[in-house]
């Protein structure tokens, strides 16, 4: 049998990809090295630290939120076990969301680590050793991103065991809540999961690399976060960088140093969590081999998601862009949809970022450091949510809403938003930008009183200078 399509990798962009062909008419089979599909995202990634984000959240909220709204209840007990199931049986019904998809749209499903094997082919090689080949017209690489390694001062890695030292794979399993947790890196994944545990209980400091948390977000969002985070109890020693782990004890040493070298010491730890981003995952796929050209790590493709090699396309965290799910699957739609003869495209000036802390941070299009670094003439409106009524009633007045716009055309360029919900609120930004709107269209646009979203329309309202509740 010859395929149309082989994916490698069922992640958001491979099984996305796999299915979209499917519908489109074309013979489709995915090479999945795991036990599950869902690649990082579902299993050890995007969904269960969602799960436990809201879980811890909820036990937060039930330890510090409820009295002033006169719910009086007694100092909750943390049931870690229970949690973690949560978490388990959301994993586990995505996976198997995944699962039915491809059964149902009759996509193939080969169990092993896929290997281009020459033109045309896709050799497989299962856990038993045994491999077979498999024939088709066109490849899809969507094998997601790893870990990157930390090295300390004398350049070897840091190894990971993912009980005291862990990735964020083994940040989301703990078996108990540590007392001490350190996280290397202030970016979404540190902050994520370093807010899951210090709201059981734990003491957590980050240290990150910039004098800044949040990376590639609006710094004044960013600022106002980072202070919100204080307040929760976090620690933060920027422009720091880790030259050492060393295990001692049942815990952990991290030793440190200013940037400039002015300063050093160590924090003693009981867990510490290496967060400092992700690298594409490429190896063992025979590119080398098969000719593909690689950038720093990332398969280098055209503006159709192919490669040099004739048949061989990549999408999502192996190519260039923000390693973002939903990157990943816009790509893979589109790329599904040029192999059968449409016109498939991504608009990769709007996609969203979030990070699911509380409150949450979003973003959608540019900055306004980046606007200006452009030498690009804005208009900046900014909307706090303690003037909003429904974020009065709800004790969610944390943050605002800023939306960056052209100041002669008006077209809205950037939205950056501090506060609850953000991760919803964010989606109407985005329509809007892809439609090329302007502050205006959002500022005429009636949205139901009261609502968090009302925020948005002040803030457009602000662009034009003439915001009604502040």
């Amino acid at each position: 049998m010859t395929y149309d399509l082989i994916v490698i990798g069922s992640g958001p962009g491979g099984y996305v990809c796999a299915i979209r062909a499917a519908q489109l008419g074309l013979k489709t089979a995915v090479v999945e090295k795991d036990a599950t599909y869902g690649g990082t995202c579902l299993n050890v990634g995007c969904i269960p630290s969602k799960a436990l984000l809201h879980a811890s959240h909820m036990f937060d909220e039930a330890g510090h939120g409820l009295a002033p709204l006169g719910v009086i209840v007694d100092p909750p007990r943390l049931d870690l076990p229970a949690m973690m199931k949560h978490k388990a049986d959301t994993v586990g019904a995505n996976v198997a969301g995944v699962a039915y998809l491809f059964k149902k749209n009759k996509v193939d499903g080969f169990r092993g680590v896929g290997r281009l094997a020459g033109p045309g082919k896709v050799s497989v090689t299962g856990l038993d050793g045994a491999v077979q080949t498999l024939e088709t017209k066109n490849v899809v690489i969507a094998t997601g991103s790893a870990v990157a390694p930390l090295r300390d001062a004398a350049g070897a890695a840091i190894e990971i065991d993912e009980k005291v030292i862990v990735s964020s794979t083994g940040a989301l399993a703990l078996e108990k809540v540590p007392q001490k947790l350190v996280v290397i890196g202030a970016g979404v994944i540190g902050l994520e999961l370093g807010s899951v545990w210090r709201r059981l209980g734990a003491q957590v400091t980050a240290i990150e690399y910039l004098d800044r948390v949040l990376p590639g977000f609006d710094l004044e969002v960013a600022t106002r976060f980072q202070k919100i985070l204080e307040k929760q109890g976090f620690a933060f020693k920027l422009a720091s960088k880790v030259t050492g782990v060393t295990r001692e004890g049942d815990g952990v040493s991290v030793s440190w140093s200013s940037v400039d070298g002015a300063t050093s010491d160590k924090i003693a730890a009981d867990v510490v969590l290496i967060a400092t981003g992700r690298i594409p995952y490429t190896q063992g796929l025979g590119l080398e081999e098969a000719g593909v050209v690689l950038e720093r790590g990332r398969i280098v493709i055209d503006d159709h998601f192919a490669t040099n090699v004739a048949g061989v396309y990549a999408i999502g965290d192996v190519v260039r862009g923000p390693m973002l799910a939903h990157k990943a699957e816009d790509e893979g739609v589109a790329v599904a949809e040029i192999l059968a003869g449409e016109a498939g495209h991504v608009n990769y000036n709007v996609i969203p970022g979030v990070v699911y802390t509380a409150p949450e941070v979003a973003s959608v299009g540019i900055t306004e450091e980046e606007a200006k670094a452009k030498g690009l003439t804005i208009a900046v409106g900014k909307f706090p949510f303690s003037a909003n009524g429904r974020a009065r009633a709800n004790r969610e007045t944390d943050g605002f809403v800023k939306i960056i716009a052209d100041a002669v055309t008006d077209r809205v360029l950037g939205v950056h938003i501090l506060g609850a919900g953000a991760g919803e609120l964010i989606a109407e930004a985005t329509v809007l930008m892809e439609f090329s709107g302007s502050s205006e269209d959002l500022a005429r646009t009636c949205h139901a009183h009261p609502t968090m979203s009302e925020a948005m329309k002040e803030a457009a309202l602000a662009v034009l200078k003439r915001p009604i509740h502040i």
